[in-house]
Order: structure tokens, then C-alpha cells, then sequence
């Protein structure tokens, strides 16, 4: 008789101060987007640069989307004081445990990123529009903060079975990450694939070897191995193992 497999890890839940901190950092996200959104439309908009700048923020926000989920996937165990249970428990459950993020709620997915957009937000709302840098700025800003507050909500959508019709259509086209492409990442050794908002630098990336390239040099700085968590967890609950058995290996 087999020993029976441990059951797959879950993200811990939110503890109800962490709740407030994280819908209150979305609100704030949200308040300061549409401001900014507001500002960008009192700029002569019909103009060539615009929707250059704008698209150049929605590819930075998908590039800077990737080098944090690959750093964060790549480096440091789960057992790091603060930045393990906070930061890289939740990347090393969802490789051996995907669907658990589908069971997350809004502030838990979104909050820590509103977070961190909030204070760039804040900069670009306060700078004074009268200079063609600080408008090439603005609407950059834009773009880039627009979806990079939002890119793990963006990123469980691409785990979602059926999204909601608006953001299929989006993933359709390609303007969001679809499940197709995102799939590709987790396959083992979860070593491609990394970008979450668009996608649209997962190619560009992987074919030059940019994170290969990155760890590479981080190893030969430091001696120190990328990705040591994911075999432990995959042996620690016989995900492997699971796969195997279901065909999925």
C-alpha cells in the first residue's frame, strides 16, 4: 500500500490588519490612477509620441513584471526571515500547487503590488506637467503603473479556466497574458516564461537567454545555485510523483 501523498501547500490567508493594509493600498492605487489618467488626458493626446510612450510603458511594466517574478522564483529559500513567508513562499507554492491562486481574493492578490505602485504613482501625479520630458513621462507612467499594480490580477486570470468575457477578449487579442502562453512557465523547471502582464517580452527574452545569461553571472559571483527550493518542494508533498502518475510530467 502506498503512503498517502501530503496534501499540496496553500498561501497562508491574510490576517485582518493585512487585509486593511492591502484594500487600502488598492484604493489608493486606484485614486491616484485615475488621476494620473486624468492629468495625461489634459495633454494634446493626438500626437505621434503618445501612444508610442504609452505602449513603451505597458512592454517596461511586462519586462520589470518578469525580472521580479524571475528573481523571486530563482533566489532564496522559503525559509529567509521576511521576505521568505511574505515574498517567495507564495512563488514556490504556486508551482507545485497553481490552482491555489485561484482561490485568493482580490486584496490578497493585488494588494502588495498596489503597494508598491503607489508611491511611483504619487510622484507622477505631483510632477508639474510643463515640459515635453515630464509628458513623455506621464504617459509612460501611465502605462507602466496601470498594469503593473495590477499584474497578478492579471496573472490569475490567465490561470482562470473561464475569465471574465472583457478580459478573454483582451487575452484574445494579446493585450493581456493568456493561458496558452503562461503555461508555458510552468512546465519544469519553471525556468521560462517569466513576464505576467502581457507576455509580450517572454519571446524576445527566452530567445536571447536574458535570465540564463543573469543567473550565469549571479552563480559565478556567488557560487550560489538558482531555483534550490523547488526540488524540496516538489519531493516534500510528491508533486513529481503526482504528475507522473497523472501523465502530466
Amino acid at each position: 500500500m502506498k503512503d498517502p501523498q501530503p496534501a499540496l501547500p496553500v498561501v497562508y490567508e491574510l490576517t485582518w490588519p493585512q487585509w486593511l493594509f492591502s484594500s487600502l493600498s488598492i484604493t489608493a492605487a486606484l485614486g491616484l490612477l485615475g488621476w494620473l489618467a486624468w492629468r495625461v488626458m489634459a495633454i494634446e493626446i493626438a500626437q505621434w509620441w503618445v501612444p508610442v510612450a504609452l505602449v513603451a510603458g505597458l512592454c517596461a511594466a511586462d519586462a520589470a513584471s518578469g525580472l521580479v517574478h524571475w528573481a523571486a522564483d530563482t533566489w532564496g529559500r522559503d525559509d529567509c526571515p521576511v521576505i521568505g513567508p511574505r515574498l517567495l513562499v507564495p512563488f514556490r507554492v504556486h508551482h507545485v500547487n497553481p490552482d491555489d491562486f485561484l482561490r485568493r481574493r482580490f486584496a490578497e492578490t493585488n494588494g502588495e503590488a498596489a503597494f508598491l505602485a503607489v508611491p511611483l504613482l504619487a510622484a507622477l501625479v505631483a510632477m508639474p506637467l510643463d515640459g515635453a520630458a515630464a509628458k513623455v513621462a506621464a504617459v509612460f507612467g501611465l502605462g507602466f503603473c496601470g498594469l503593473g499594480a495590477f499584474t497578478n490580477q492579471i496573472h490569475q486570470w490567465a490561470h482562470m479556466p473561464e475569465p471574465p468575457a472583457p478580459v478573454r477578449a483582451l487575452q484574445t487579442c494579446g493585450l493581456l497574458l493568456g493561458h496558452a502562453e503562461h503555461s508555458a512557465h510552468h512546465a519544469r523547471p519553471y525556468d521560462r516564461r517569466y513576464c505576467i502582464t502581457t507576455g509580450w517580452c517572454n519571446a524576445p527574452l527566452d530567445a536571447i537567454g536574458f535570465f540564463r545569461r543573469l543567473e550565469t553571472g549571479i552563480t559565478w559571483l556567488t557560487g550560489v545555485a538558482p531555483r534550490p527550493d523547488d526540488r524540496r518542494y516538489e519531493t516534500r508533498y510528491g508533486v513529481s510523483a503526482r504528475r507522473i502518475e497523472s501523465g502530466r510530467a
